[in-house]
Formats: C-alpha cells, structure tokens, sequence
C-alpha cells in the first residue's frame, strides 16, 4: 500500500534540557506526577543510562539488543522488582501481572484460552455495540471529553466482556475509585523505594487507599458470588473453576480476586488511553482523520457482526500503532536482577533494577527517523517493519511476559473508533493544549474535550 504525502505533524511533548536534572526531582512537581517529564535529550541518543536513585543502581538500557537480552534471552534472571510489588500489592496482589516463577506461569496458562484469536473475535460484535450506545449519547454538535467517553466505554466492555456485565462494575462511584487507586499508587513510589509502609500522609493517598479498598470489596464480592463453581463461562467463571482445580480454595478465591483487579485496572484503562491518544491525533490531522473514516465506513458497510472486521482496517490499525509508539499504554516497566549479568558489556549486580523505558525507545532517535513526528506510514502493510529490531517497539511488552491481552485490546481499540469516526467527525478545542500526564499509564491532563459532529452535519 503506498501512503499519499502528509503534512508532518509532531504532537507536543514534555520539554526535554540539555542534561539529567537530579534524582530528587523525580518525587516533587511534575517529575511526581508525570513519568515521562523531565528526561534529558540525551536520553534520546545514549544506549544505556545508569543512575542511583535512593541507594538502588538502576540501568535504563536503549539499545533493543539489551532489551532482548533483559525480557528474553535471560529472562529467568529478571524478576518483578520487590518495590514494585510492594506498591501494586494492595491493588492487584499476587496476580498475573506481580507474580513470578511457578505462580506466574501457572496463572498465565490459566489466563491465556480466554485471549486466543478466536476468543477475541468474538467479541467484535460486542465491541461495536459498546461504541454505538457510547456515542448515543453524544450531541449532533458539541464538546464531549473524549477521555471520559472511553474510559466509560471500555469500562462496559471489559464488564460486558470479562465479568458478565456484572451492574457493579460499571457505576461512576467504580471509575471514581479506580482513577484514585491508580493515583495512589503512583504516590507510593518513594516509601516502597526506602522500604517504608505507606501511609496517608496526603489526600491523594488516602484518596488512593479508598479507592484500593473499594475496588477490592466489589471484586472480593463479585467473586464470591460466583463461588463455587464460577457462575458461567466467561472469563471470570473460567478463572474460578480453573484456580479452584489448581489451587486450595482460600488460595484461589485470593487469586481469583487479584486477577480481576489486574484484568478489570488494565483492561480498560489501557485500551481507553490508545482510543484518547488516536482521536486527539486525528483530530490534530483532519485529512488523515477524513482517510480513516471514509475507510472505516467501508468497512462497516457489511455490518458489525463480521470477525474479519479488523482486517479491513489496515490505515486504522497503523494509526493505533503509530500512537503506541508516540504514547504507549505503560511508560515504563521494570525488572531486578536475581544474580550478576552484563547488558551491552556493563556489569549488572544482583538486585539492581533494570527499567525499560517504552517512552525512550520509541521516540530514540539512533531506532527511528524522525522519532517524535506522527507517522503512521511506519505501521502500514508493505512499510519496513523488517528493518526494525523486534525489542524496539514494546507497546504491549515482549518476551515470555508480553501482555497476554494485546489482540484483545488492539482488536477493541479498532472496532470502537471505526465506530466513531464512521459517523463523526471530531476537532480540537482551539487554544488548549493537550498534555501528557500519569505515572502508571499516560493519560491527556485534564481530559480530552473534543468538538464532536455528526458527519452529516459536516
């Protein structure tokens, strides 16, 4: 497919100064609150960086070979560092996305048949329907926060989808707490890095201890009702009955709940952020904008029931991997050395972490031309994706640890904003300048109000 000439368009980032700024101000203003605030342009060219933060060595390998090195060839060296288990502990406990070892490849296995190809397709009907009742409600002329629009949709989906459309999961009371929870856990960064309890000292941790223990009351309910044979065959149903047959049953309804946390915070959150990141960049390009709906009406032309329906979105799909790459659902992900290594001729003891940095691969300008520049050229059929290293692009992870609801997510990211494009037409607020926010994942600060249209309207 050949791509016709865009206008180059390069979305504002967080400014970027000559050198490292000190470790301190990684725990005040913005550097506390942003993730990606404050990373030097060097970053952006060296191929490893090294630092001490709070007496803990931390290696930030750029070069996809190291990556590689870290998540696959010596993966069984790197486990989930202890602070980061000590921070996710109260939200997500032992499940999926914390554990290691046997626990971990016991609950992957357990996990996995509920996200196989056919399992996802599924769904796309579903999806679809999500979109539709979301943009319902929306006026034929006016601003709606689209980042609020799609954390609700794919909240109903992930309810819909994973939960049995359980009522309790949906109530705007659940998206206030989980906001909060994910805002406390990002506070609990410099405690669990001195190895301190957290305690409520401000309000956005009390605020985040709330919501923790909101979410873990309605899931540990929500469980429970399902016990003991899983209540029916979704995937909570499926993730009962398999913990129970594996695990004794204190143990299984303990990880039945931490699983859900992990599935119900990441599978929406996750998912709603790509769907705000891709229409604030569509609606920063409007004849891009104008390519993508003219072929998601095509698409959709034969009806939403169709499996195949993400197949025939290929400049849709580019779209959602080029805003990856620009905005990738985590930031950053760590690991902590279990014995000595060497990454790209550096010595790496045991217990120092590793931290891979999405934000800084994708955007390091040695893997990619013109790195910070929207392009969705990169990503469509017939561009050169084989000439870029695999560990470059981890918008999902790689390795035996990849996230094992990537297609589900890609899949659903398609089908709603096929949906929404199809049928509207969305343009920024002029003056406001969107920006990136969030520690655990990247969110538009703020939110995302956009000029929504009915395309007939247009």
């Amino acid at each position: 497919m050949t791509a016709p000439a865009r206008p180059r368009y390069v979305p504002p980032h967080p400014p970027r100064g000559p050198g490292p700024v000190p470790v301190w101000r990684g725990f005040f203003g913005e550097r506390a609150r942003t993730s990606v605030y404050g990373w030097s342009r060097q970053a952006f060219v060296q191929d490893h960086i090294r630092r001490n933060v709070l007496g803990w060595t931390v290696h930030v390998p750029l070069d996809p070979a190291a990556v590689q090195h870290v998540l696959l060839d010596n993966a069984a060296n790197y486990a989930k560092p202890e602070p980061v288990k000590a921070i996710l502990a109260p939200v997500i406990g032992r499940g999926l996305l914390t554990a290691d070892g046997a626990l971990w490849r016991d609950q992957r296995r357990i996990v996995a048949a509920n996200f196989v190809p056919a399992a996802v397709e599924a769904l796309v009907p579903s999806f679809a329907r999500a979109a539709e009742a979301a943009a319902a409600a929306w006026p034929a002329s006016g601003v709606v926060d689209m980042a609020r629009a799609a954390t609700e949709t794919t909240l109903t989906v992930i309810a819909d989808a994973l939960f049995g459309g359980d009522p309790r999961l949906r109530t705007a009371e659940g998206m206030r707490h989980i906001e909060a929870a994910l805002a406390g856990v990002s506070e609990a960064r410099l405690p669990a890095l001195l190895g301190l309890p957290v305690i409520g000292w401000n309000a956005r941790i009390r605020a985040g201890q709330r919501g923790q223990a909101y979410l873990r009351e309605t899931l540990s309910a929500v469980v429970r009702d399902r016990l003991p044979d899983g209540g029916g065959d979704d995937f909570l149903g499926r993730l009962v009955r398999m913990l129970r047959e594996r695990f004794a049953p204190d143990e299984a309804f303990a990880l039945a709940v931490d699983n859900a946390a992990t599935f119900y915070l990441a599978g929406h959150e996750t998912t709603a952020n790509a769907l705000s990141w891709a229409l604030f960049l569509l609606a920063e390009q409007p004849d891009l904008q104008a390519e993508a709906a003219a072929e998601a009406r095509a698409a959709l032309a034969a009806g939403t029931d169709d499996p195949a329906l993400p197949d025939r979105l290929p400049l849709l799909r580019a779209v959602i991997d080029e805003t990856l790459r620009l905005y990738p659902p985590a930031p950053r992900f760590d690991r902590q050395a279990l014995g000595p290594d060497r990454l790209g001729g550096r010595e790496v003891a045991k217990g120092d972490i590793v931290s891979i940095w999405p934000w800084i691969l994708h955007r390091h300008s040695a893997l990619w031309d013109d790195p910070d520049a929207f392009d969705a050229h990169r990503f469509l059929p017939g561009a050169a994706a084989a000439e870029r290293h695999r560990f470059q692009y981890l918008p999902f992870g790689a390795g035996p640890r990849v996230c094992v609801g990537a297609r589900f997510a890609i899949v659903e990211a398609l089908v709603i904003l096929a949906t929404w494009l199809a049928r509207h037409h969305f343009s920024p607020l002029p003056g406001r300048e969107v920006q990136v926010s969030g520690m655990v994942t990247l969110r538009p600060k703020g939110g995302l109000p956009l000029r929504v249209r009915n395309r007939e309207n247009c």
